[in-house]
């Protein structure tokens, strides 16, 4: 009796295939070309799309494959299926074989892996660098995260200790008929001042001093309202303050910020008349941040006039420059910011690049030789710093008289001994102790003894927070 297979899937033609009846499996003898085909088969290595399966639909494959049909037709002996035993048992092996080295490949990848990352062993040099490098970032950005973290807990826990005083102040400040809030002097979102008015009595209508003052806050955070407590004070001793506002970074670099308080100096010295001020006894201010911009207003100003350049304030205005806990040689003030915040990269945006470094350091620009005609313009300087003050030390205070009295300044530093950067500006007026206060007082009211008699009458100032939550917060203060 005859069979006859048919290879399944065959587009072309179907290919009848004849075999015998098997004879007793005793006496089954092996072709030799049935051993040469296996042989071959299995010393080729099939991809594993190709590999052929012992199943009949996998006739695609044979149809690709063609060396496999002689291999099947050679053999005598056909299962029940109408398939080879000697093809099933051929194939089988050629799968456990390949399974076994895809086995072994897959382990030596794992175990490559594991030596990349934990060991430096067969590594180059330059992978080794990357290792590191990447490391380095990793551990910085680490780093990073828990320094703003934890200064952003201290920040919380410090305005909660001060919170009594914030909040007196606060009412003062939006319900207080002295204070002229939000006036605009320019076309960009953050131009608007505040000005303190002091308290009239109908006798005494003469022009009063006035101080325009530039409030810090890192070049991030600042806001006119900040000064509202050095407002508050200083209107009640016949005086006038004007609190200006300017763009902070991300919105602003340091050339727009130092341009929104040029723009704020000038509505002051065009316009404070109106308010009951002096325009001829205008004093400028700033405190950190706002010292630095400030003082590269002033200095920015007194090259233009030496220039011929037209401007729409004098500095003749200026009767001092008054700068608190500032920084004046971005070089240095890098260098420092970068090992407690903000870091120089961040720092570098802030200033607009670094080819903003000197240009924006007042403390280098006074001592260039082509701006000896504009520091002759500059009014008598002096500064005021905190001993104790590792936001910004007192070195840059120190260093920047130095360099204004080496070219003909008159400058002066004040030293607070063992105050912080907010023991000056923000614990001590809370305490109603504030030698700052004094000073300031006894410089604008100089000459006038009517104003400075009533000052010595005027009662104490009262407290606003009490002495163990004022002492609490300076130790934890992250500035």
């Amino acid at each position: 009796m005859r069979k006859s297979l048919y290879i399944s899937k065959m587009h072309s033609h179907i290919l009848p295939i004849s075999i015998k009846p098997p004879p007793p499996p005793s006496t089954m003898p092996i072709s030799s070309s049935t051993q040469s085909t296996a042989v071959l088969m299995n010393n080729i290595n099939y991809d594993g799309d190709d590999l052929p399966n012992s199943s009949i639909e996998s006739g695609k494959k044979y149809e690709t494959k063609p060396l496999i049909i002689p291999w099947v037709l050679s053999n005598g002996n056909v299962n029940g299926d109408g398939v080879s035993l000697a093809s099933t048992s051929s194939v089988s092996y050629q799968q456990r074989r390949l399974r076994a080295v895809s086995d072994s490949d897959l382990t030596d990848v794992r175990a490559a892996g594991r030596r990349f990352f934990w060991s430096s062993g067969g590594r180059t040099d330059e992978e080794k660098a990357s290792g590191v490098k990447f490391g380095g970032k990793v551990f910085g950005y680490v780093r990073s995260g828990y320094k703003w973290i934890t200064g952003f807990l201290f920040l919380q826990c410090y305005a909660f200790l001060i919170m009594p005083g914030v909040l007196q102040v606060a009412y003062h400040y939006y319900f207080s008929s002295r204070i002229r809030r939000d006036i605009v002097f320019g076309d960009q979102s953050r131009n608007k001042l505040d000005i303190y008015l002091p308290k009239s009595d109908g006798k005494n209508d003469r022009p009063k001093p006035v101080i325009a003052f530039i409030t810090g806050g890192a070049w991030v955070i600042g806001y006119k309202a900040w000064g509202s407590l050095l407002g508050r004070h200083l209107s009640g001793t016949d005086a006038i303050v004007a609190c200006i506002d300017y763009r902070n970074y991300p919105k602003a670099t340091i050339s727009e910020m130092v341009d929104d308080a040029s723009r704020g100096i000038s509505f002051v010295c065009n316009n404070i008349a109106e308010y009951g001020g002096d325009p001829n006894r205008i004093y400028l201010m700033g405190q950190s941040a706002g010292a630095h911009i400030a003082a590269c207003a002033l200095v920015e100003q007194a090259i233009k006039e030496s220039n011929g350049i037209q401007t729409t304030w004098s500095i003749a205005q200026i009767k001092a420059y008054f700068g608190l806990s500032g920084g004046y040689n971005m070089f240095n003030l890098a260098e420092h910011l970068h090992t407690r915040g903000p870091y120089k990269a961040l720092f570098m945006r802030i200033l607009g690049g670094e080819e903003s470094l000197s240009k924006y350091s007042p403390e280098i620009v006074v001592q260039d030789p082509n701006n000896q005609s504009a520091v002759a313009l500059l009014p008598p300087v002096i500064l005021f710093h905190g001993t104790e003050d590792y936001s910004i030390p007192a070195d840059c205070s120190k260093t920047f008289v130095e360099s204004l009295q080496r070219v003909g300044v008159k400058a002066e530093l004040k030293l607070y001994e063992g105050k912080t950067h907010t023991d000056v500006f923000v614990q001590d007026p809370m305490r109603g102790d504030d030698k700052l206060f004094d000073d300031l007082v006894a410089i604008i009211h100089a000459g006038d003894e009517e104003a400075l008699a009533r000052q010595a009458r005027a009662p104490p100032r009262r407290r606003l927070v009490p002495e163990f939550m004022l002492k609490l917060a300076g130790k934890i203060s992250p500035f």
